[in-house]
């Protein structure tokens, strides 16, 4: 049997392409509010996307997709709003509630007040 994994030469580079491991920040490092608050905004960002409001709009538009992500999302701010300070919870609480709304008004049957995604979490949210 042979190794699959390609060699590292003395430099500590592999043939296979640059070494990750020396180029990344090592996980333990990163203070939580940052990990907490860089995942918020990945998940906006595709809640987004999938309520149609990237540039190509209505060709990634997917409200189911889009009801998880804002769920996960109200989840992860209200969960986590005590332990991040209200610095950084404030404007997170403010997208998250722009991308509820944004659902509701994308929606062709919009759901009942307190039915939205997220708003187990958040209550319900209102323009």
């Amino acid at each position: 049997m042979s190794d699959a994994t390609p060699s590292a030469d003395s430099s500590g580079s592999s043939e296979a392409g640059p070494d990750f491991d020396s180029m990344t920040r090592d996980i333990a490092d990163v203070p939580a509010v940052e990990v907490i608050t860089t995942v918020a905004v990945h998940l906006m960002s595709s809640a987004a996307v999938n309520l149609g409001l990237a540039e190509e709009g209505d060709q990634h538009k997917d409200l189911d997709e889009a009801r998880k992500l804002i769920t996960a999302l109200a989840g992860l701010v209200t969960a986590s709003a005590t332990e991040i300070s209200n610095f950084h919870a404030g404007p997170l609480r403010d997208g998250l509630k722009s991308l509820q709304l944004a659902f509701r008004e994308a929606s062709v049957v919009p759901d009942e007040p307190g039915q939205g995604p997220g708003e187990k979490y958040t209550g319900p949210v209102f323009g």
